[in-house]
């Protein structure tokens, strides 16, 4: 066993499977191990767990490891969404937290995320001393699933916690919200947050309910095409005033909207850039927001119009949690995959608390006699239209990783001159980092109109890039956006 699962954008994720490059108890018992010994002695971790095949094995191996190393171990027995923890974690003294999901990834997976006593996904420093005590692990043969008596159980107290915390006004007019769980952990609490903030919630029934399986959603993500159907159905059938879905462990939000040709879904950048552009309007003085620097350019010149600034960090709210400071407070963070922190005191992202501020926010503006179709079309008026896409080109075998670094190794050995027809202008390599921008394997070609950026994923086996057209109309930003859809997937293999 030369090789075993590294720490990506968030944590640990792989196939269900024997072996060290597979999620299974043995790979659990090593970095709980490793975790048990990264972390002063005494600490409280909390831990929780969605849905998934192998979830709750995973979980009691990490609350036993950690009682019988010292510590104390608080955990969540029935699943919870991925930012209950998080909120836990930063919401108390607890040293440390793991969330056992592979969000929203196939059935076939499953994954681990580690979290520091901020609430906050660790960094890479952090992640490379665990995956060095790793090392130092015996593998295990036999791995006990059995939790000691003096794990102490979180439940209803914590929950309620939660929903104090991402508690808004009740909205000034009440929606019909056409909502989908995809099968995962965040459907009761969704409904219970937007039913608070006044409105009513038409779940789809065949996928409210948590389901390892995935039966409606071979791909329970819901950027991907025809995940949203279901609900889009449901939608036209009680005369829904928006549709929205989270992702399995329900740290993710999608959006769609009602148009001429029927239901459509936003852009991960349309929502961060309307959730950002209202949170900005509610909020006044010093203040600011955060993205990527593979979103959309758009947030930053809202921000400037509205006397705030916008910080850029790296893929992963990891990065984007922590650009709060005490003289200038963040109110909004996103990240283009449909990620967004509209509660900065929870250092992650939330599908849930996202949910809530944007139902109030199309309860806003059609209070008024408006829609965010509206919204954004002014916004572009002001800004320049932004737009943006995302191919990736997806690897498979064990050898996934290299031939993935291979790939990467001959863009930068012959990178492009120019890309559809838009000529380079700049090419910026991170390998190296920046002042601003730790070492990272991202590649930023800067076109004359648009912007691409490729790197690989940290949580699947693909190489990404993000496509980014701007012009002063629509349709010459359409024509840019098409030229780089079609150039780039000959840049990706």
């Amino acid at each position: 066993m030369t090789d075993r699962l590294r720490f990506g954008t968030a944590g640990l994720r792989a196939a269900l499977g024997a072996g060290p490059l597979r999620m299974n108890t043995q790979v659990v018992e090593q970095v709980a191990v490793a975790i048990a010994r990264w972390l002063p002695s005494g600490s409280t971790v909390i831990i929780g767990r969605d849905a998934r095949y192998g979830s709750e094995d995973f979980a009691h191996v990490t609350a036993r490891v950690l009682v019988e190393a010292g510590h104390d171990a608080q955990l969540f027995p029935e699943p919870v969404p991925t930012p209950v923890v998080a909120w836990a974690v930063g919401s108390t003294d607890a040293a440390a937290g793991v969330m056992v999901t592979a969000s929203h990834n196939p059935a076939t997976d499953n994954g681990y995320k580690v979290y520091a006593s901020d609430g906050g996904q660790i960094l890479p420093n952090d992640a490379a001393v665990i995956e060095e005590l790793m090392d130092q692990v015996t593998w295990p043969d036999v791995v006990s699933t059995e939790l000691p008596p003096t794990v102490e159980f979180l439940g209803e107290r914590e929950i309620e916690g939660y929903l104090s915390a991402i508690d808004r006004p009740v909205a000034p007019r009440a929606l019909t919200v056409a909502y989908t769980a995809l099968h995962g952990v965040g459907g009761e609490l969704f409904v219970q947050a937007l039913e608070r903030a006044g409105h009513r919630v038409e779940s789809v029934p065949e996928q409210h309910t948590p389901d390892p399986d995935f039966p409606t959603a071979a791909f329970p993500n819901p950027e991907e095409s025809g995940t949203l159907d279901l609900v889009m159905a449901l939608a036209d059938r009680c005369d829904a005033d928006v549709v929205l879905a989270n992702d399995p462990d329900a740290d993710r939000l999608a959006v769609a909207v009602r148009r001429d040709a029927g239901w459509e879904r936003l852009t991960g950048d349309q929502i961060g850039v309307l959730l950002g552009w209202y949170l900005l309007g509610q909020t006044e003085g010093d203040r600011a927001v955060a993205t990527t620097i593979v979103s959309s350019s758009m947030l930053s010149k809202v921000a400037e119009a509205a006397g705030a600034s916008c910080h850029h960090t790296l893929t992963g709210f990891k990065w984007l949690a922590r650009t709060d400071t005490p003289d200038v407070p963040l109110v909004f963070a996103y990240e283009e995959a449909l990620g967004y922190s509209v509660l900065p005191s929870i250092r992650d992202k939330d599908g849930i608390s996202a949910g809530v501020v944007f139902a109030e926010l199309v309860s806003t503006v059609a209070q008024f006699g408006h829609t965010v179709d509206e919204v954004l079309k002014d916004l572009s008026e002001q800004h320049g239209v932004h737009l943006t896409s995302q191919v990736s080109a997806r690897f498979e075998g064990d050898d996934s990783m290299a031939q993935m670094t291979a790939q990467m190794a001959a863009l930068r050995a012959a990178p492009p001159i120019d890309v559809g027809g838009l000529p380079v202008v700049e090419a910026v390599d991170l390998i190296d980092g920046t002042p601003d921008l730790a070492p990272s394997n991202v590649l930023i070609y800067h076109l004359d109109g648009g912007r691409l950026i490729i790197r690989p994923s940290g949580t699947e086996p693909k190489i990404k890039a993000y496509l980014e057209s701007v012009a002063i109309d629509q349709a010459a930003a359409g024509e840019r956006l098409a030229a780089l859809t079609e150039a780039v997937p000959a840049l990706l293999r």
